[in-house]
């Protein structure tokens, strides 16, 4: 998979210049002429990045709608669903919503917040509108992954950045990660880098004074709270007793850090599968898992929340092997929610 990226970047090559001026026109064109973005009448805070995937954007969504929720701010997140194919857009997503339209990631934070929490739509504008119909109305909205969705008018622009993969080698898609150049991390009001205590912490704050806007950094970790057998439910707090030693699979944009994030909680993985990002995964594919992971030696299977909300669970329950779910929490996320919590009580006072 690594050989064959490299050789699809250095064939796309050519196009880095082009991708750039598009990239670098349409910002302009949103600069100057602000009345592009379209407003709404609650404040709308935006999660995102400027690298490609992995940064931990879902649960830190969770981790704010959930801490905001409980402040007494209700809410509705808006996401692209990407992934999904569907026939209406914008759509409501409910807990037993299908991933198959609504994209993995809208699915997994229906579930975890509940009925009329979760709008998915390609125009976050029209998802907004149809959220604000609803009733009861959200105070505020959260804006998934919508950094570069610059046609919705946020308040509150946090820009997420891992600690570990950082910008990458620093250059443009096709060539790198980056989705816009660095100097656009100064739209943002504050950064968070994710899987803080793995971070090289000055070369990250000389980065951020270097091309941000100045504004606080915050330093959160996730880690593995639990594992969830999800056939029955079963649930495994960690740190603490272990299923023994598991095959790990995950469908991620970078699986890496799921494996790495395994071993950090204390879970042996003897062997790895690593899929294309949001790939759903059929009965064939599983019924390999469960063979490769018994020639390892593996007592059971282990996956993110986000390749399981994609999973049939007629197809998971006929498994010859325990399938586990690593449930996926943040810490040190205190002070970020103080700030948010602090800016939207700022925005909304009279």
């Amino acid at each position: 998979m690594l050989v064959s990226m490299r050789a699809l970047r250095w064939f796309l090559a050519p196009l880095a210049p082009l991708y750039g001026s598009i990239v670098r026109g349409r910002n302009r064109a949103f600069d100057q002429h602000p009345e592009r973005c379209h407003r709404v009448e609650v404040p709308v805070v935006s999660i995102g990045n400027l690298t490609t995937g992995g940064t931990g954007k879902t649960p830190v969504t969770l981790f704010l709608a959930r801490g905001l929720e409980a402040a007494g701010w209700p809410l509705a997140v808006l996401s692209r669903g990407y992934g999904g194919r569907r026939k209406v857009d914008p759509m409501d997503v409910e807990p037993g919503s299908d991933a198959r339209e609504t994209g993995d990631e809208p699915l997994l934070m229906a579930r975890a917040l509940g009925p009329g929490r979760v709008m998915v739509g390609r125009k976050r504008y029209a998802a907004a509108l149809r959220a604000l119909a609803r009733s009861p109305r959200p105070r505020i909205l959260l804006l998934d992954d919508g950094f570069q969705h610059r046609a919705l008018h946020r308040d509150l622009d946090l820009l997420l950045l891992d600690g570990v993969r950082r910008w990458g080698n620093g250059r443009l898609l096709p060539l790198g990660d980056l989705r816009e150049p660095a100097g656009s991390a100064q739209r943002a009001q504050a950064l968070v880098v994710t899987r803080a205590s793995r971070s090289q912490r000055e070369e990250i704050e000389a980065w951020w004074a270097l091309h941000g806007s100045g504004g606080p950094i915050f330093w959160v970790d996730f880690r593995i709270q639990a594992l969830r057998n999800l056939s029955t439910g079963q649930r495994l707090a960690l740190p603490g007793a272990t299923p023994g030693p598991l095959l790990a699979f995950c469908a991620l944009g970078h699986p890496e850090a799921f494996y790495a994030d395994l071993l950090v909680a204390g879970l042996t993985w003897v062997d790895t599968r690593s899929f294309r990002d949001h790939q759903r995964l059929g009965r064939v594919q599983l019924q390999a898992l469960c063979r490769s992971a018994q020639a390892a030696g593996a007592q059971g299977l282990v996956c993110t929340e986000k390749d399981a909300v994609k999973l049939d669970p007629a197809q998971t329950a006929a498994l010859s092997l325990p399938l586990w779910v690593a449930e996926q929490g943040v810490e040190g996320g205190d002070p970020l929610l103080d700030f948010v919590r602090e800016r939207l009580e700022a925005l909304t006072a009279p």
